[in-house]
């Protein structure tokens, strides 16, 4: 027996948003971030909107109204998502609203300058409802780039209405509501292309089909369903039996088949290129353009020059970050100074002195005066080359790298953003729509040291590869050091992603056709605004944030003593023996382990707990630290064994949150944790054994 909508509670979005279908017709927007959907929404809507909590979640949702012809509708603007197949709690929004909430017509609003990317979400969503109108968006900037796209055409393979806009400009936006109305109404009827996947999973889907209709007697798109279950979309299942009050886990637990999942990806990828192939025309490549690319995206100077381009920027930021370090170094302590005589002159007691002094400004100072300068190098050296369009060259050059590991070449470009954080770089993984590729990129993404760590690997560095040299070459020693420790994590990337895509995540790799764009005049001002504002200080908000309750922790493990030995001391003894099998020692695998909010406070951490007053009383340069350092048994070993722990251990606080957000699963938390701990584990313990013969 079939379930009606008031039997099986179909109505909670209607119940939640306070939507009256009998007056109104409900229209859901969607598209992929950045298309210009929220520009859309407002044209549309003006000031008569408001926005809320989807239900159950805490991604803000956004109604607004309008009339046209004297009819009324209701706008619901849908999380930004690049796909449906629900692997962000936004796509599962997305999913769930146009599957459950019942929408009149689906509008999707794709950016015309990049198109191929976006029909990926347009034919997912056709999969779903017939009922859908595509608006292609930023039709001026296409304009603008010299790309052109017949939508007429267009509107002839997909089988719905297309119409063109440049909302900013309110151009295309009464042709829009003109087909809202026809579609909405059924004046006109859609004829929605099909997808037609390889004959194994087309056998399947007719076997499933059967059962569904005889189980499930609504609107719900039956093939597309029999796709999700067959792909083992766990989030649907859930989502139906929340909104259908089904429970359907025990009829079609499908066994989990990545090889099927890349099929149904790959399917979906290679339609949207073939009908871009089809509609969109570019002529924005200049010959200055090709001729640049002809060495940047040559297969025998590319990566070579990827290289020295990286090298150039860690070269920059070696120098420029030396005398203002040294300037805020000296600065702070002087600060210091005045702090603690000002404190002492209150007669304020001596632990609380000790506590504010000693545990949490000297960390602090510490880590304003290693990370701030090089920060604010790097960030806006990295930001100029990705405004130039040089980032999707990177991509371009290492795809054929990425798909022998079975990866996708997209993988690059996450990568890249774990440069800046790898917290980002995860989130970034969601441009990738293989699930297995997607899981790969989150899991390697570690290995790429974010600016948390570069500071620790720089000062490293600094203090004991490069005194060997005269001074004029020493920022030239430190740079080709840095740069093969990025490059050794790049090569793990790799090593790794091989490895899973052999083991627990095996498959074929999906194709991908990455537009390469006309390289642009850089915007300094922008540039400037985005690396120091949007991230140089934000993350040194967030290192200072934990820098001061963990630089308190350490101050009283410090001090507070178990049978005359400080917790401290017999934390370090604990782990010591394990640590010295991996050329560190106790407190050195001490920090780590209490760094995990933060890489940032690694160091402070380690020198707090070297000090023999259990405080940083001493230490304003690189050479102080280094004396400590040494008198406390580091050598060239053990430096080494630091930066390859500090380049592969478990990945920060803040990450492995991220990860657990996006994938969904404790599961690949653990996973994304243990695998690239255990990759730093065997190449410390390797480099150790080694050492000791040399030594």
């Amino acid at each position: 027996m079939g379930l009606t909508n008031k039997a099986t509670g179909k109505n909670v979005y209607e119940k939640s948003f306070k939507l009256d279908k009998n007056n109104t017709k409900i229209i859901a927007l969607a598209g992929n971030p950045n298309v210009g959907k929220t520009t859309v929404f407002n044209e549309l809507t003006g000031l008569n909107q408001h926005t809320g909590n989807w239900p159950g979640k805490t991604v803000t949702n956004a109604i607004g109204y309008y009339t046209y012809q004297n009819k009324k509708y209701t706008l619901v603007d849908l999380p930004g998502t690049y796909s449906l197949m629900a692997h962000s709690v936004e796509e599962e929004i997305a999913r769930d609203f146009i599957c459950f909430g019942n929408p009149d017509v689906t509008v999707v609003v794709v950016d015309a300058t990049c198109l191929e990317r976006n029909l990926n979400l347009v034919l997912q969503t056709l999969e779903i409802t017939d009922k859908v109108v595509l608006c292609v968006n930023l039709m001026d900037e296409a304009k603008r780039k010299k790309i052109k796209i017949d939508l007429k055409k267009l509107e002839e393979i997909l089988g719905i209405p297309v119409i063109g806009c440049s909302a900013n400009k309110k151009i295309g936006l009464d042709e829009l509501k003109d087909k809202i109305e026809k579609i909405a109404y059924n004046i006109e009827k859609t004829n929605p292309l099909k997808i037609t996947y390889d004959e194994k999973i087309e056998n399947k889907i007719k076997n499933l089909e059967p059962i569904l209709k005889e189980k499930i007697n609504n609107n719900i798109n039956t093939r597309w369903l029999a796709i999700q279950l067959i792909d083992n979309n766990e989030s649907l299942i859930n989502s139906i039996n929340t909104h259908l009050k089904l429970n359907l886990n025990n009829y079609f637990k499908q066994k989990d088949d990545n090889t099927l999942k890349d099929i149904i990806v790959t399917t979906l990828i290679k339609k949207a290129e073939e009908i871009a192939s089809k509609v969109v025309t570019i002529n924005n490549i200049n010959d200055k353009t090709r001729k640049i690319d002809k060495y940047l995206t040559s297969k025998l100077y590319g990566i070579p020059i990827m290289i020295i381009l990286l090298s150039f920027i860690f070269y920059l930021t070696i120098v420029g970050a030396n005398i203002p370090s040294k300037f805020l170094a000296n600065f702070l302590f002087t600060i210091q100074d005045h702090l603690s005589f000002f404190l002492l002159s209150l007669n304020i007691p001596t632990i609380i002195h000790d506590i504010l002094i000693f545990g949490v400004f000297k960390t602090t100072a510490w880590i304003i005066s290693v990370m701030l300068p090089p920060m604010a190098i790097f960030f806006p050296l990295f930001t100029l080359l990705e405004d130039l369009g040089y980032l999707p060259r990177i991509a371009f050059n290492l795809d054929k790298l990425f798909k022998k590991c079975s990866a996708c070449g997209k993988q690059a470009l996450t990568m890249c953003m774990g440069f800046g954080c790898n917290a980002a770089g995860v989130i970034g993984c969601r441009i990738i729509d293989s699930p297995r590729e997607r899981l790969i990129a989150i899991i390697t993404n570690n290995f790429v040291p974010c600016n948390g760590r570069f500071p620790t690997l720089i000062a490293i560095i600094t203090m004991f590869f490069t005194g060997f040299v005269i001074s004029p070459l020493q920022p030239i020693v430190s740079t080709i050091i840095l740069t093969s420790i990025i490059i050794l994590g790049i090569i793990m990337t790799f090593l790794v992603s091989k490895i899973l895509s052999k083991t627990i995540l095996k498959g074929i790799p999906s194709t991908f056709t990455l537009e390469l764009p006309p390289y642009r005049k850089p915007q300094i001002g922008r540039i400037i605004t985005r690396s120091i504002f949007d991230r140089t200080i934000f993350v040194l908000g967030r290192a200072i944030t934990v820098a001061i309750p963990a630089g308190l922790i350490i101050w009283l493990m410090a001090n507070i003593k178990i049978g005359n030995i400080s917790i401290l001391a017999h934390s370090a003894n604990f782990l010591n023996p394990f640590a010295q099998l991996i050329g560190l020692d106790g407190y050195i695998l001490m920090a780590f382990i209490l760094g995990f909010p933060a890489n940032e406070i690694v160091i402070p951490i380690i020198i707090m707990s070297y000090m023999a007053t259990n405080s940083i009383t001493d230490i304003s340069n690189l050479t102080t630290l280094k004396t400590l350092l040494i008198d406390n048994g580091w050598t060239w070993v053990t430096a080494i064994c630091v930066m390859l722990f500090s380049l592969m251990h478990w990945p920060c606080g803040t990450t492995c949150l991220t990860i657990k957000k996006e994938t969904k699963s404790l599961k690949w938390t653990l996973i994304s944790i243990i695998v690239p701990t255990i990759m730093g584990i065997v190449c410390c313990l390797v480099v150790n054994m080694v050492g000791k013969l040399v030594m």
